[in-house]
């Protein structure tokens, strides 16, 4: 039971107003993850009465959040009008920034990406924000007849309350108000976020259905560096001022291949992320000659998949520090799953059973252990944790 503050009980008290809202939250969820669905099929399933269920349905169709689809199968009654999420309208504008490229894209309610460009990240702060600003106005100029809003993904701190970015180490930017400069320009609203949390919820709305059930899992990312998002109880706990899950700098061992972004070769983005990697790569091959000596991520995993020695060597290595850090992870929270992001995953079937038999010393006598699973959001996790800032946002506002 979630606790009541007594100094904030006034907004809490559920007057019928709220009740509709919580109802009509409810039926678009029921749209969205069982679709197609019949109005009657959403009044059995939530026990509403079906002039409510009808009501609130044509709220949501008035509002453009959902449609009709057509007429289902008869049960013995009247033939049911099916719903699903209307898709095709641009709702959501996604800022993808990462170390090496940004990408602003264009979504619609179902989180498919109708439009998107990506351009080289560039550490001069002020040439980032006139660039990204000139391209989600363009977006929103483009679209100014649809409710669109704004997520911004970025790997570094992030204040939701206030929209700005506190600190990014790998370019040492603080206090960037982005958010601020694109709501004075385009007058949308600007939801932002570090990229682990992003991909945190992006996994509750567009990963495996599991994710959705066990409602208490961690999210890792392995890219530049290492992030974690935390869900508890289906909602991304981001503690104060957005610095929750700053477990990249958590120490894992020493003398890594690379300097954390921190400055240590101790922590866990120094000896598990993909800069340690391909450096770990490299000191590998560095005594023989080889045309493998500038290679991309994908190039590695490739040459690991086809059995390079070198290659495999540095994935089972970086396994070892991978695992050290997620059993950490599991002792420190008990989680019901970990869920790992990034490229890497592509090297799911080199790494994880090094990363599960490590995991396996977390877990105390008597509870189950924790999965470990790779991410199904595909190449672009933090773009979809992106657009999922905005979703997540309108799905819970739908009142």
């Amino acid at each position: 039971m979630k606790r009541i503050y007594l100094h904030k009980a006034k907004s809490q008290i559920a007057r019928p107003n709220t009740i509709r809202g919580i109802n009509k939250q409810i039926v678009l969820a029921y749209v969205r993850d069982r679709a197609p669905i019949s109005r009657a099929e959403i009044a059995r399933e939530t026990a509403l009465q079906r002039s409510t269920v009808s009501a609130i349905v044509d709220d949501l169709q008035f509002d453009g959040l959902i449609e009709e689809i057509g007429i289902g199968d008869s049960t013995g009654g009247r033939k049911p009008t099916l719903l699903r999420i209307k898709a095709g309208n641009p709702v959501a504008i996604g800022v993808d920034m990462t170390p090496r490229h940004t990408t602003i894209a264009l979504a619609d309610l179902t989180g498919r990406v109708l439009q998107k460009e990506t351009f080289p990240t560039s550490p001069d702060v002020d040439y980032m924000s006139g660039q990204i600003i000139e391209r989600v106005e363009k977006y929103a100029i483009e679209n100014e007849k649809n409710n669109i809003e704004i997520g911004i993904s970025v790997p570094g701190v992030a204040d939701q309350t206030t929209g700005k970015v506190r600190y990014i180490p790998y370019f040492q930017w603080s206090n960037w108000d982005i958010a601020r400069q694109i709501t004075d320009k385009t007058n949308l609203r600007v939801t932002i976020d570090n990229d682990a949390n992003a991909i945190a919820l992006a996994e509750l709305w567009f990963g495996e259905e599991i994710n959705r059930k066990e409602k208490n899992f961690i999210s890792v990312l392995v890219a530049e560096g290492i992030g974690t998002g935390i869900i508890f109880d289906g909602q991304v706990y981001r503690g104060e001022r957005g610095a929750a899950g700053e477990f990249g700098h958590m120490i894992v061992g020493e003398n890594a291949p690379v300097q954390c972004s921190c400055g240590s070769r101790n922590c866990w983005e120094a000896h598990a992320s993909e800069k340690a990697i391909m450096l770990r790569f490299q000191n590998q091959i560095k005594n023989r000659q080889s045309k493998n000596s500038d290679i991309t991520m994908e190039q590695l995993i490739k040459l690991a998949s086809e059995g390079d020695k070198e290659a495999t060597e540095v994935f089972k290595e970086t396994a070892k520090f991978l695992g050290i850090g997620i059993s950490n992870l599991i002792m420190g929270f008990s989680p019901q799953a970990v869920v790992v992001s990034g490229t890497i995953v592509r090297a799911w079937d080199l790494i994880k059973d090094e990363i599960e038999y490590l995991a396996e010393r977390s877990v105390r006598q008597g509870l189950p252990q924790a999965v470990i699973r790779a991410s199904s959001l595909g190449d672009c996790p933090t773009l979809i944790g992106s657009i999922s800032l905005v979703l997540a946002r309108k799905f819970a506002s739908a009142n």
